[in-house]
């Protein structure tokens, strides 16, 4: 690892400063990355090609390129059939509105409590009715990425829970055992503000209670003046386009649309209760095969060729999520390598005073995660740092300073994971949404500092 210093930040701030200015989260990612292996000592061109092949050839990487492949054709198999037309023109023809489609967005967040899983499914499932009822792809991946990670992390029976106990449990001290440090997890949630301030913002937002403002507001006037649910010159992460007028006669909502969705989470969910991991690859094969199987069985696929360049329109479909989810992965080698974090933590470490721990806790680990683009690594470099502190100011004793410390970790976490242009859940929630990438960080944003701004303000209170 170098010792830069904030100079560490340098490849961040050049991407983030390239998005803004240039809205191609490609280009702006490309470049900071190639940045960062010089400051590592590597040479031109030689070192991009090492770190993509540390960063890339790894497990974790492929697993998530299978879960975007697959959706894509998935949802290929959705548009060929003519599901995406017949089921927004039958919800609408029952009174269905926008604030019902945003709410339903909102509340399918809930249902499929997984961080990569939840943005995909829904979007599939809600894109078509979100863009008959002109909601602007930025409002749609919003409400997307509200609901991931803030859920996750408020439900602690899940891999999320598992992963903080743990953390908690090697702190030592008065917490001896994962499962004394998973109660103590579960007691700490209800300092958690920001996930519960955003899940609410979200709620409020969609139901109409509070206005749409900054860059959304402008996006909401541009889909209602004009019908474009993209920015002109926007490119979104896959091929949404749908033929609306093609006829819907020979349409079964049911066996085109629900069977496969009702597979592809009922493996989710079914394998988190048996396993105690969500299989989403797993899930994501089976509700392939069964649509692909019902378009067979319907006679809408004529024969092998036609299977195979459904496949392949899928796979293309995705290709531009693909190239940005694989930048976010080098940009965080990166910025791992660099020392980012500890960085960060340096600067502020002086001030974990007793009454400013909490609020710099959050801050800190907003910051780490934003920077990083990863909340489980913002977790893991912050909970050695403000937990034993907090512990020493307790006398060793499980207080609401603590509870308040592992909240505020937990948090600020979340914030990057919600927020960050790099994290690969904001990159999922702009391909689920079927959105230019850049516009979604640049919309959402506003919301998610409103919120953190809040969260540091409660925790100052206490």
């Amino acid at each position: 690892m170098s010792d830069w210093g904030l100079w560490s930040l340098t490849p961040l701030v050049l991407t983030l400063v390239l998005a803004f200015l240039t809205r191609s989260a490609l280009v702006a990612m490309l470049a900071g990355t190639f940045v960062g292996t010089l400051m590592l000592g590597a040479a031109p061109g030689i070192g991009l090609n090492q770190l993509f092949q540390a960063s890339l050839g790894n497990a974790d990487f492929i697993w998530i390129c299978q879960i975007v492949v697959l959706i894509g054709v998935l949802f290929e198999t959705f548009k060929h059939s003519g599901v995406l037309v017949a089921l927004p023109q039958r919800l609408r023809s029952k009174g269905a509105n926008r604030r019902r489609v945003e709410l339903t967005a909102w509340g399918m967040g809930f249902l499929i409590i997984d961080d990569y899983f939840s943005p995909l499914m829904t979007g599939a499932v809600v894109r078509p009715m979100s863009d008959q009822a002109r909601i602007p792809r930025e409002k749609l991946a919003f409400i997307l990425d509200a609901t991931t990670a803030s859920v996750c992390i408020l439900v602690p029976f899940t891999a999320w829970g598992a992963y903080m106990a743990s953390l908690i449990a090697a702190q030592g001290g008065p917490i001896t055992s994962v499962e004394m440090a998973l109660g103590t997890f579960i007691a700490a949630i209800p300092f958690n503000f920001y996930p519960m301030l955003l899940l609410l913002f979200a709620l409020l937002l969609c139901a109409g209670w509070i206005p749409d403002f900054g860059p959304m507001r402008r996006a909401e006037k541009r889909a209602r003046m004009t019908g474009e649910l993209v920015r002109p010159g926007g490119k979104p992460l896959t091929d949404t386009q749908i033929d609306w007028e093609r006829p819907i006669d020979d349409v079964s909502v049911f066996w085109e649309l629900v069977v496969p969705v009702v597979v592809v989470i009922g493996i989710g969910i079914g394998s988190l209760l048996l396993a105690g991991s969500v299989k989403i690859v797993e899930a994501f094969m089976a509700g392939v095969t069964v649509s692909l199987l019902v378009l067979g069985l319907r006679r809408k696929l004529a024969d092998v060729p036609a299977l195979a360049g459904l496949i392949f329109a899928g796979a293309q479909s995705v290709m531009p999520a693909l190239l940005i989810v694989a930048l976010a992965y080098s940009l965080n080698a990166v910025a791992q390598q660099l020392g980012v974090g500890e960085a960060i933590i340096a600067v502020f470490a002086a001030e974990l005073s007793v009454s400013w721990l909490v609020p710099l806790t959050f801050l800190v680990t907003a910051a780490i995660s934003f920077a990083t683009g990863t909340s489980w690594g913002a977790f893991a470099v912050m909970m050695p740092v403000a937990l034993p502190v907090a512990l020493s100011y307790s006398s060793g004793e499980i207080t609401p300073l603590v509870l308040q410390t592992i909240a505020a970790i937990s948090g600020g976490g979340i914030f990057g994971d919600h927020a960050s242009p790099v994290s690969d859940t904001t990159v999922l929630a702009s391909l689920g949404a079927g959105s230019d990438h850049m516009d979604h960080v640049l919309t959402q944003l506003p919301y998610a500092i409103v919120v953190a701004a809040l969260t540091t303000v409660l925790y100052i209170l206490l």
